[in-house]
């Protein structure tokens, strides 16, 4: 009897116990059961904190999901009250979180603040203090091996987990981190599903653009073209740039209004031509502005700038990418087809140079079907420039030819025109002005004027003169050689004869007396002309004593007699001794230059 009372309880017990048990168990499958149904991952997420804070019944229920860098981040709570709680982040390897993730097992504090085994992060307990936490349970979210995340369930009084609970717990967390898990997959899966359709969608668009610009260059079309074509499909201000920075073609939605296509971005043009693709920038009044570069390999040749107020998507930009190649395959026939005129043009050119009259029926007929009238061609135009070399010189020149229905081209190293004009000094002034402003740098160019179609001894003339004018000094003018005219025996050849009889006359004297000697007379007098007879100014310049001067002068007096300083004697001197040190330079200018 004393027994029975004692077994009583104990079977009241256990079947309470099983009750509790079969309710819990039948709460967990419904629960997950649910979870099954849903799809959206912030769906799943709420879904598993409400179930679980219903099941296990704890003040607070929460989920922290774990990152690649190991940081627990809340994703999912229910019951908290402070709001900055909601935005938790536990660093790796600290806290409950911390010790879950390294087992892969539950763990739990009675009180986590006082719990010295736990280790700790100041901006965590920071808020657990607002939100009332003290006993915490935490159980992994397995997939596989691996562990996803931490489900917690919380109390704001301190007390022990029992182990079933525990388990409850864990059990539950079994089919939230399946369902978890499904539902990333499904996201993920949408999201790739998206990007195929954005792809394909781009893909649509771009091979529809591709084909419109291909149309463009196969009926040959231009710059101006591609350029409306452009603004039709992307809806804003296009403008087309040349490998110099200059606007060769512009297009805007609006003509009549048209604040975009009037600010254009140089930024963005530099940084496309720098990195050989594409560049994106904004300015202050809101405008986009993007350029694609345009290349041919390593070449640069120019850019498009797109310019709208709404900010280019990936589509846009790949647009505008293939629209540039297209340009660039435009650019490259265009260059092709002048490159091969402008050879025509130079070999004709070449021939009228070095052939004698009179002109050939062949020669003519090439002339005619470039629109040239041979018999008119009456001035030649020789440029030459320090910076630039020969040939891109000639390509300027070939640019300019048709406004003096001329030729130009190559010849003897030196860049030259033929044309057709009245007034040489302005043909060679606006040449030179033209120069300056394409290439921006200094250049000489001389014309000179074609008497009997002697096109040949014309172009001598021109380019000694320009060689002249080099050693003169002069790196930047436009002029005849009429300016020019005290120094043509120099580089008239038919003149030669003349020039060393009159250098014979005055000058074979003193440089018979140097070259017997070894004395420097004919130096000594150039210097003295070049100083206006000033006697200690040539000394410095010659670097001698005023006596060892005024010996050599004295001795200039024993070979010339001392009426050599008269005034006609003394410039007859003087032109002869700057004629033969002008000769000398041009003598050794033509050695360097292997002419």
């Amino acid at each position: 009897m004393n027994d029975a009372p004692e077994a009583h309880p104990s079977r009241l017990e256990l079947a309470s116990y099983r009750v509790r048990r079969e309710r819990e168990l039948s709460s967990l499958y419904a629960t997950a059961r649910s979870l099954t149904a849903l799809g959206e991952l912030d769906a799943v997420l709420e879904s598993i904190v409400h179930h679980a804070h219903e099941l296990i019944g704890t003040d607070f229920t929460y989920l922290s999901l774990l990152g690649t860098d190991g940081e627990l981040t809340l994703k999912a709570s229910e019951g908290t009250i402070s709001p900055a709680f909601n935005h938790a982040r536990v660093p790796s390897g600290t806290g409950v979180g911390g010790l879950v993730i390294a087992t892969g097992a539950p763990a739990w504090v009675s009180n986590y603040l006082k719990a010295g085994d736990v280790p700790h992060d100041r901006t965590f307990d920071g808020l657990v203090v607002p939100e009332g936490m003290v006993a915490l349970l935490g159980v992994p979210l397995l997939v596989g091996e691996e562990v996803i995340g931490v489900l917690f369930a919380a109390d704001r009084t301190e007390r022990p987990f029992e182990p079933d609970e525990v388990a409850l717990l864990s059990a539950f967390a079994d089919h939230a981190a399946i369902a978890l898990n499904n539902a990333r997959l499904y996201d993920e899966s949408r999201a790739a599903y998206r990007t195929i359709e954005r792809q394909v969608a781009m893909m649509e668009r771009a091979q529809a653009v591709h084909e419109s610009l291909a149309r463009v260059v196969l009926t040959g079309g231009g710059a101006d073209d591609i350029a409306r074509l452009l603004v039709d499909h992307l809806q804003g201000a296009v403008a087309v740039f040349d490998r110099a920075g200059a606007v060769t073609a512009q297009c805007s939605p609006d003509p009549d209004n048209e604040p975009t296509a009037q600010r254009r971005s140089p930024d963005a043009v530099e940084q496309a031509r720098q990195s050989g693709r594409w560049a994106t920038t904004t300015d202050s009044t809101g405008l986009w502005h993007s350029a694609a570069a345009i290349q041919a390999g390593d070449t640069h040749l120019g850019a498009l700038l797109l310019t709208r107020r709404q900010e280019p998507s990936p589509v846009d930009i790949r647009t505008l990418e293939r629209a540039a190649q297209i340009m660039g395959l435009l650019i490259l026939k265009e260059t092709a087809v002048a490159e091969a005129e402008e050879r025509v043009s130079g070999e004709l050119l070449t021939e009228l140079l070095v052939s004698a009259p009179p002109l050939t029926p062949a020669q003519r007929a090439r002339a005619h079907a470039r629109g040239i009238d041979l018999t008119a061609l009456n001035v030649i135009v020789v440029a030459q420039s320090e910076t630039k070399s020969v040939p891109e010189v000639s390509r300027h020149l070939y640019a300019l030819s048709s406004e003096w229905k001329g030729l130009a081209g190559e010849h003897l190293g030196r860049a030259a025109l033929l044309a057709t004009t009245s007034d040489p000094a302005r043909l060679a002034a606006t040449v030179h002005g033209r120069f300056r402003q394409d290439l921006g740098s200094p250049v000489r160019v001389v014309a000179e004027a074609v008497t009997g179609h002697r096109w040949g001894p014309a172009f001598d003339i021109a380019g000694k003169c320009c060689d002249l004018m080099r050693i003169l000094g002069v790196t930047d003018q436009g002029s005849t050689t009429e300016p020019y005219a005290m120094f043509a025996l120099l580089f008239d050849t038919d003149r030669a004869t003349d020039l060393h009889r009159f250098l014979d006359n005055v000058l074979t004297p003193l440089l018979a007396h140097d070259a017997r000697r070894s004395t420097q007379l004919v130096a000594t007098l150039s210097a003295y002309f070049g100083n206006a007879g000033n006697v200690t100014r040539t000394a410095a310049a010659l670097h001698v004593h005023v006596n060892t001067l005024l010996k050599r002068l004295d001795r200039v007096d024993g070979v010339l007699g001392a009426g050599w300083r008269a005034p006609d004697r003394a410039l007859q001197l003087q032109v002869a001794i700057r004629l033969h040190d002008l000769g000398a330079q041009l003598d050794q200018s033509r050695t360097v230059d292997g002419g």
